[in-house]
């Protein structure tokens, strides 16, 4: 990837959006949704970035929450639709987490029976959901595929009768991860097998997220062509929630070689950055990211492993093969480090947290958040 931001004036580790990036992902999906008719809010755990709400809101109708936090987050920063989904729902939050929200998944039967007379008696209607399990998916990792056999996420087709439950509007699924609409294409068949007859009862049905739209190559086509044809068919108001498709490659995180070290002929680059503090996607997922001006290799002239700065022996990813050897005071640019990134990052070892800025649309750079001592002590007691 290329871009016309100067690094040189940004400080170091600090992730960088870039706006022009973001702006034109919000409007492929706005395209998706005037084409579609199809509602499209911002899921808050794959992007949460609430400088950039002003921008955001500007395309999308609302935002998704996982937790009271993000709800209110949402809610306050945001300023539209917030609507919930946890696999379960804690008594003494759920109170504030209705005066947020305007829609409320449940992820069990007995969750709903616990909440549904508290909700009836809210100050505004909320309309309510329960998630549905089609028991398919194509997502080969198990730590994100939320139909492996004995999931507990979502309700199989047995728990079901013939009718919705009074007082379920909708319908709700999740099954994809950074997918492409081929993919949901056939966990829809998979959906309508099993839940049809639900579907013709329901409100509205909301697919989640995972959805890869702002991807190159995603057949935006097709997936306009499955939300009009189930809107058709069962009369429905369908809504999507992906994060990482918003933030998908608006940015980078800036890291520093501070050191190089060798050990049995293994060269590593020492940063000023972490692995599994700063971007924990990259081993949990796990995948390899990309770094400007390499290749991920062994073979080569110039190969080195990454180093974080913490004293985890698995803070390492590589290998990374360079034109030239790497200095001492170099810059790195990890790409697409904006997604799952700040909204998973964390200060193990007491390490500080990256910068966030943004690189504006006007060509300058805009410090948004420094971090210190004070964030690392007040998570602790």
């Amino acid at each position: 990837m290329t871009s016309e931001i100067d690094f040189s004036k940004i400080p170091s580790p600090c992730y960088v959006l870039e706006e022009k990036r973001l702006h034109d992902n919000l409007k492929t999906m706005d395209m998706v949704q005037k084409a579609s008719g199809a509602k499209i809010i911002c899921a808050l755990k794959g992007f949460a970035m609430f400088s950039t709400f002003p921008l955001v809101s500007k395309y999308l109708p609302g935002t998704t929450a996982s937790s009271l936090h993000e709800a209110r987050l949402g809610y306050e920063e945001f300023g539209k639709e917030v609507h919930a989904y946890s696999p379960v729902y804690l008594e003494h939050e759920f109170e504030e987490l209705m005066s947020y929200c305007g829609h409320i998944t449940f992820n069990s039967m007995n969750q709903w029976e616990k909440y549904k007379s508290v909700v009836a008696k809210a100050d505004r209607k909320i309309s309510c959901a329960l998630r549905i399990n089609p028991e398919y998916s194509e997502v080969t990792t198990d730590l994100y595929n939320p139909c492996i056999p004995g999931s507990r996420l979502g309700l199989t087709a047995d728990k079901f009768g013939d009718e919705l439950p009074e007082g379920i509007d909708g319908l709700h699924f999740h099954t994809l991860c950074e997918s492409s609409a081929e993919s949901l294409e056939k966990t829809l068949e998979a959906v309508e097998e099993k839940f049809g007859h639900l579907l013709h009862q329901a409100k509205w049905l909301n697919m989640g997220g995972g959805h890869a739209i702002t991807r190159k190559g995603y057949d935006l086509d097709l997936l306009i062509t499955l939300i009009t044809n189930l809107k058709e068919n069962y009369d429905l108001e369908i809504i999507l929630e992906p994060g990482s498709a918003v933030g998908w490659e608006t940015g980078y995180l800036l890291s520093t070689v501070v050191d190089i070290v060798e050990n049995q002929g293994v060269k590593s680059a020492m940063l000023d950055t972490s692995f599994s503090a700063h971007m924990p996607d990259t081993i949990e997922m796990p995948y390899q990211p990309k770094i400007w001006g390499s290749e991920k290799s062994s073979e080569g002239e110039y190969v080195y492993k990454m180093g974080g700065l913490t004293c985890l022996a698995g803070d390492v990813m590589g290998n990374y093969a360079f034109e030239k050897p790497l200095e001492i005071g170099q810059q790195l640019i990890f790409d697409d480090m904006i997604h799952y990134t700040m909204v998973k990052n964390h200060t193990f070892n007491g390490v500080n947290l990256p910068s966030i800025g943004i690189w504006t649309e006007e060509g300058e750079f805009k410090l948004v958040r420094k971090f210190g001592y004070e964030d690392y002590r007040n998570r602790l007691s």
